[in-house]
Protein backbone atom coordinates (compact mmCIF):
# COMPACT_ATOMS: atom_id res chain seq x y z
CA UNK A 1 0.00 0.00 0.00
CA UNK A 2 2.93 2.14 0.89
CA UNK A 3 4.39 1.32 -1.98
CA UNK A 4 1.19 2.81 -4.25
CA UNK A 5 0.74 5.48 -2.69
CA UNK A 6 4.44 6.42 -3.49
CA UNK A 7 4.15 5.25 -7.14
CA UNK A 8 1.32 8.05 -7.40
CA UNK A 9 3.39 10.87 -5.69
CA UNK A 10 6.28 10.40 -8.39
CA UNK A 11 3.56 9.90 -11.16
CA UNK A 12 2.21 13.04 -10.38
CA UNK A 13 5.84 14.71 -10.11
CA UNK A 14 6.93 13.47 -13.55
CA UNK A 15 4.42 14.87 -15.27
CA UNK A 16 4.55 17.97 -13.44
CA UNK A 17 7.99 18.24 -14.68
CA UNK A 18 7.19 17.38 -18.22
CA UNK A 19 4.64 20.24 -18.32
CA UNK A 20 6.71 22.08 -17.30
CA UNK A 21 9.71 21.22 -19.60
CA UNK A 22 7.10 21.78 -22.39
CA UNK A 23 5.94 25.24 -21.64
CA UNK A 24 9.17 25.80 -21.70
CA UNK A 25 9.78 24.22 -24.92
CA UNK A 26 6.75 25.87 -26.62
CA UNK A 27 8.18 29.84 -25.51
CA UNK A 28 11.85 28.93 -27.33
CA UNK A 29 9.85 27.88 -30.15
CA UNK A 30 7.89 30.86 -30.57
CA UNK A 31 11.35 33.05 -30.13
CA UNK A 32 12.75 30.67 -32.46
CA UNK A 33 10.08 31.97 -34.97
CA UNK A 34 11.52 35.28 -34.91
CA UNK A 35 14.86 34.32 -36.16
CA UNK A 36 16.76 35.91 -33.31
CA UNK A 37 16.77 34.66 -29.90
CA UNK A 38 18.90 31.54 -28.63
CA UNK A 39 17.02 28.75 -27.36
CA UNK A 40 19.26 28.91 -24.12
CA UNK A 41 18.47 32.35 -23.43
CA UNK A 42 17.20 33.14 -19.72
CA UNK A 43 15.35 36.76 -20.26
CA UNK A 44 14.44 39.02 -17.72
CA UNK A 45 12.58 42.37 -19.07
CA UNK A 46 12.68 44.07 -16.11
CA UNK A 47 16.01 46.39 -14.72
CA UNK A 48 16.76 44.63 -11.30
CA UNK A 49 17.39 47.73 -8.10
CA UNK A 50 20.98 46.84 -8.72
CA UNK A 51 21.42 47.59 -12.13
CA UNK A 52 22.12 51.32 -11.68
CA UNK A 53 22.87 54.82 -13.30
CA UNK A 54 26.40 54.83 -14.47
CA UNK A 55 25.76 59.26 -14.39
CA UNK A 56 24.31 58.80 -10.86
CA UNK A 57 27.44 57.36 -9.15
CA UNK A 58 30.13 58.64 -11.43
CA UNK A 59 28.94 62.50 -12.45
CA UNK A 60 32.27 63.15 -13.87
CA UNK A 61 32.47 60.46 -16.51
CA UNK A 62 31.66 61.26 -19.88
CA UNK A 63 28.74 58.92 -21.27
CA UNK A 64 27.49 59.67 -25.52
CA UNK A 65 26.05 56.01 -26.42
CA UNK A 66 26.57 55.19 -30.08
CA UNK A 67 23.98 53.20 -30.71
CA UNK A 68 20.97 56.41 -29.85
CA UNK A 69 22.07 57.91 -32.92
CA UNK A 70 23.67 57.32 -36.20
CA UNK A 71 27.19 57.42 -35.83
CA UNK A 72 27.86 53.48 -35.42
CA UNK A 73 28.44 50.54 -37.56
CA UNK A 74 24.55 50.20 -38.45
CA UNK A 75 24.45 54.12 -39.54
CA UNK A 76 21.07 54.31 -37.50
CA UNK A 77 19.98 54.52 -34.41
CA UNK A 78 19.62 50.89 -32.55
CA UNK A 79 16.24 49.10 -30.89
CA UNK A 80 15.82 49.91 -27.46
CA UNK A 81 17.80 52.84 -26.90
CA UNK A 82 15.82 55.88 -25.95
CA UNK A 83 17.99 58.12 -23.56
CA UNK A 84 21.64 58.79 -23.43
CA UNK A 85 21.59 57.04 -19.72
CA UNK A 86 24.01 54.29 -19.26
CA UNK A 87 23.12 51.52 -16.95
CA UNK A 88 25.77 48.54 -15.55
CA UNK A 89 25.54 46.65 -12.12
CA UNK A 90 26.43 48.45 -9.09
CA UNK A 91 29.97 46.29 -9.00
CA UNK A 92 30.90 47.04 -12.31
CA UNK A 93 29.98 50.77 -11.55
CA UNK A 94 31.66 50.67 -8.48
CA UNK A 95 34.58 49.59 -10.46
CA UNK A 96 34.57 51.98 -12.97
CA UNK A 97 34.42 54.76 -10.79
CA UNK A 98 37.63 53.64 -9.19
CA UNK A 99 38.61 53.41 -12.77
CA UNK A 100 37.89 57.51 -13.24
CA UNK A 101 39.52 58.58 -10.20
CA UNK A 102 43.12 56.87 -11.71
CA UNK A 103 42.72 58.60 -15.16
CA UNK A 104 41.77 61.32 -13.47
CA UNK A 105 44.80 62.17 -11.76
CA UNK A 106 46.33 61.69 -15.07
CA UNK A 107 44.49 63.89 -16.89
CA UNK A 108 41.88 61.53 -18.53
CA UNK A 109 38.34 60.82 -18.19
CA UNK A 110 36.41 57.75 -19.10
CA UNK A 111 34.48 58.09 -22.57
CA UNK A 112 31.70 55.71 -22.36
CA UNK A 113 29.74 54.50 -25.49
CA UNK A 114 27.96 51.57 -24.71
CA UNK A 115 27.27 50.17 -21.14
CA UNK A 116 23.97 47.78 -20.71
CA UNK A 117 22.63 47.08 -24.08
CA UNK A 118 19.19 45.35 -24.45
CA UNK A 119 18.86 41.52 -26.08
CA UNK A 120 16.28 43.45 -28.65
CA UNK A 121 19.15 45.73 -29.65
CA UNK A 122 21.21 42.68 -30.11
CA UNK A 123 18.17 41.02 -32.18
CA UNK A 124 18.22 44.02 -34.42
CA UNK A 125 22.37 43.80 -35.00
CA UNK A 126 21.36 40.71 -36.07
CA UNK A 127 18.48 41.72 -38.87
CA UNK A 128 20.87 43.91 -40.07
CA UNK A 129 23.83 41.04 -40.19
CA UNK A 130 21.48 39.25 -42.77
CA UNK A 131 20.58 42.25 -44.84
CA UNK A 132 22.79 41.74 -47.32
CA UNK A 133 22.07 45.30 -49.24
CA UNK A 134 22.83 47.42 -46.37
CA UNK A 135 26.31 48.73 -46.34
CA UNK A 136 26.52 52.00 -46.21
CA UNK A 137 28.94 51.72 -43.06
CA UNK A 138 31.07 49.51 -44.95
CA UNK A 139 33.66 51.90 -45.63
CA UNK A 140 33.58 53.45 -42.25
CA UNK A 141 33.29 50.60 -39.91
CA UNK A 142 33.57 47.35 -41.48
CA UNK A 143 35.89 47.50 -44.99
CA UNK A 144 38.06 44.60 -45.33
CA UNK A 145 35.36 42.07 -43.87
CA UNK A 146 32.56 40.72 -46.18
CA UNK A 147 29.48 41.36 -43.83
CA UNK A 148 28.09 37.78 -44.04
CA UNK A 149 31.84 36.86 -42.11
CA UNK A 150 31.25 39.28 -39.23
CA UNK A 151 29.20 36.15 -37.29
CA UNK A 152 32.17 33.38 -37.67
CA UNK A 153 34.77 36.42 -36.98
CA UNK A 154 33.40 36.82 -33.61
CA UNK A 155 32.22 40.71 -34.25
CA UNK A 156 28.34 39.97 -34.12
CA UNK A 157 26.62 37.43 -31.92
CA UNK A 158 22.92 36.86 -31.32
CA UNK A 159 23.92 37.17 -27.56
CA UNK A 160 26.14 39.86 -25.50
CA UNK A 161 27.71 40.03 -22.49
CA UNK A 162 26.05 43.54 -22.92
CA UNK A 163 22.70 42.35 -21.75
CA UNK A 164 23.64 40.52 -18.62
CA UNK A 165 24.86 44.58 -17.51
CA UNK A 166 28.34 44.16 -16.40
CA UNK A 167 30.03 44.65 -20.03
CA UNK A 168 31.12 48.38 -21.17
CA UNK A 169 32.24 49.91 -24.16
CA UNK A 170 34.79 52.72 -23.53
CA UNK A 171 37.99 55.15 -24.58
CA UNK A 172 40.08 57.68 -23.15
CA UNK A 173 38.48 61.63 -22.95
CA UNK A 174 41.93 63.56 -22.60
CA UNK A 175 40.55 66.56 -20.30
CA UNK A 176 43.44 68.97 -20.99
CA UNK A 177 42.44 69.28 -24.74
CA UNK A 178 38.64 68.20 -24.47
CA UNK A 179 38.82 65.84 -27.27
CA UNK A 180 39.13 61.79 -28.08
CA UNK A 181 42.47 60.31 -26.95
CA UNK A 182 43.86 58.63 -30.38
CA UNK A 183 43.38 54.54 -29.77
CA UNK A 184 44.46 53.62 -33.56
CA UNK A 185 40.87 53.36 -34.73
CA UNK A 186 37.62 54.30 -34.52
CA UNK A 187 35.41 52.45 -31.63
CA UNK A 188 33.27 49.81 -33.05
CA UNK A 189 35.71 49.46 -36.18
CA UNK A 190 35.51 45.74 -37.05
CA UNK A 191 38.85 44.33 -38.23
CA UNK A 192 41.87 43.30 -37.08
CA UNK A 193 43.11 47.22 -36.66
CA UNK A 194 40.83 47.12 -33.39
CA UNK A 195 42.63 44.02 -31.98
CA UNK A 196 44.12 44.91 -27.86
CA UNK A 197 47.46 44.42 -29.63
CA UNK A 198 47.47 44.70 -32.64
CA UNK A 199 51.44 45.77 -34.23
CA UNK A 200 50.19 47.93 -36.35
CA UNK A 201 49.19 50.51 -34.17
CA UNK A 202 51.70 54.02 -33.18
CA UNK A 203 53.85 54.08 -30.13
CA UNK A 204 51.53 56.40 -28.97
CA UNK A 205 48.46 54.49 -29.73
CA UNK A 206 50.03 51.73 -27.87
CA UNK A 207 50.48 53.28 -24.79
CA UNK A 208 47.14 54.49 -24.87
CA UNK A 209 45.51 51.66 -25.66
CA UNK A 210 47.82 49.73 -22.49
CA UNK A 211 46.51 52.52 -20.00
CA UNK A 212 43.19 51.83 -20.38
CA UNK A 213 43.66 48.29 -20.50
CA UNK A 214 45.92 47.81 -17.54
CA UNK A 215 43.90 50.59 -15.58
CA UNK A 216 40.72 48.59 -15.86
CA UNK A 217 41.96 45.37 -15.32
CA UNK A 218 43.43 46.69 -12.21
CA UNK A 219 39.90 47.51 -11.20
CA UNK A 220 38.71 43.93 -12.07
CA UNK A 221 37.58 43.78 -15.76
CA UNK A 222 39.15 41.83 -18.23
CA UNK A 223 39.40 42.83 -21.60
CA UNK A 224 38.03 41.02 -25.27
CA UNK A 225 41.23 40.74 -26.96
CA UNK A 226 39.47 41.62 -30.62
CA UNK A 227 37.81 45.29 -29.01
CA UNK A 228 40.43 47.19 -27.40
CA UNK A 229 37.46 49.38 -26.11
CA UNK A 230 35.41 46.30 -24.56
CA UNK A 231 36.06 45.00 -21.07
CA UNK A 232 33.66 42.67 -18.45
CA UNK A 233 33.76 42.82 -14.60
CA UNK A 234 34.84 39.64 -13.92
CA UNK A 235 32.58 37.79 -11.18
CA UNK A 236 29.36 39.64 -12.57
CA UNK A 237 26.77 39.47 -10.64
CA UNK A 238 24.39 37.63 -13.70
CA UNK A 239 26.34 35.31 -15.48
CA UNK A 240 23.58 33.50 -17.23
CA UNK A 241 21.10 36.79 -16.93
CA UNK A 242 19.82 38.12 -20.33
CA UNK A 243 18.18 41.59 -19.81
CA UNK A 244 15.48 43.13 -21.96
CA UNK A 245 14.40 46.95 -20.68
CA UNK A 246 14.68 49.34 -22.47
CA UNK A 247 17.75 52.28 -22.04
CA UNK A 248 15.41 54.87 -21.37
Amino acid sequence: MLLLKYLKRLTISIIGLVSVSMGSISCVSSMKGKGTSPSNLNLVSVRPPDIVLIQEVIPRVRVDLMYLGSQNFLGRPVVGYKKNRGYLTKPAVDALARVQNILERQGYSLLIRDAYRPQKAVHDFVRWSEDSSDNKMKAQYYPDIPKQELFERGYIARKSGHSRGSTVDLTLWDLKNSKEVDMGTILDFLGEQSHTDWIGTTSEQRVHRQLLKQTMEAQGFKNYSQEWWHFTLEGEPYPQTYFDFDVE
